[in-house]
């Protein structure tokens, strides 16, 4: 468990890599969708699962050392209630991937052409923004977040945070479990696992149907899998 001081450099490494995560995650959906003409078929499924796994891989490797490579208010709500991070430096993560997420958000629109679906005015492209598909029930798309990010949060917890985990490699187990999670909740809810991915978005192209999903939902997958590992695998965890 980090020290109850607040880690500003650890925080900053999270706004960073948020940033990062938000802006490639973005771009991806934006650039893939205008080669497409918008529509989805399986090469840019992989492209988009392949790129957000890709993204989160190199990010987490970059910053494990300096914040634990987070890069998602979920996996740190999970760090805090295993006592894995303070309270106060969790909340200060969590503020600065959102921050990053909604900062990131923000450049995609302001770089991107809105006639390729960028942009931030009236009637400019969603960025990314989550969405459930129309043969998804609010119920089903909240049990979608919650099994797909139980599963990310579970593979952080025995790969990451465990000493007896697979160490140096983490970051490429992490990004293996994001790309077969999107494999799976592209198609039906967009597969965030992320409130920072989702909540940015949504503030910048104003973008707020069933967003609660998408915060609850991954929260609770992240509790579930971190309380469960925790307690049900703690010996020698670190």
């Amino acid at each position: 468990m980090m020290n109850a001081k607040l880690d500003y450099r650890a925080a900053a490494a999270e706004l960073i890599a948020t940033f990062f995560f938000v802006f490639l995650g973005v771009g991806l959906v934006i650039v893939t969708g205008n080669i497409l003409g918008g529509g989805m078929d399986t090469g840019r499924l992989i492209a988009i699962s392949l790129g957000h796994g890709l993204a989160i891989a190199m990010l987490v490797s970059a910053t494990a050392h300096l914040s634990g490579g987070h890069i998602n208010p979920a996996v740190t709500f999970a760090a805090i209630i295993t006592q894995r991070i303070s309270a106060a430096n969790g909340i200060f993560y969590i503020i600065a991937q959102i921050a990053g997420g909604t900062l990131g958000a923000l450049a995609a629109g302001l770089l991107i052409p809105e006639v390729m679906g960028g942009g931030l005015g009236e009637g400019a492209g969603t960025l990314g923004s989550h969405a459930l598909a129309p043969a998804v029930s609010v119920g089903q798309g909240l049990g979608i977040e919650i099994i797909l990010t139980a599963v990310l949060v579970f593979v952080v917890f025995g790969a990451a945070m465990d000493k007896r985990g697979v160490g140096f490699v983490a970051p490429l187990a992490i990004g293996l479990a994001v790309t077969v999670a999107l494999l799976v909740g592209v198609p039906l809810t967009g597969a965030s696992m992320n409130p920072a991915r989702t909540l940015g978005p949504a503030i910048m192209a104003n973008t707020w149907s069933d967003v609660w999903v998408y915060i609850v939902g991954p929260l609770a997958g992240a509790a579930i899998a971190g309380l469960v590992y925790h307690y049900g695998f703690k010996k020698d965890t670190a």
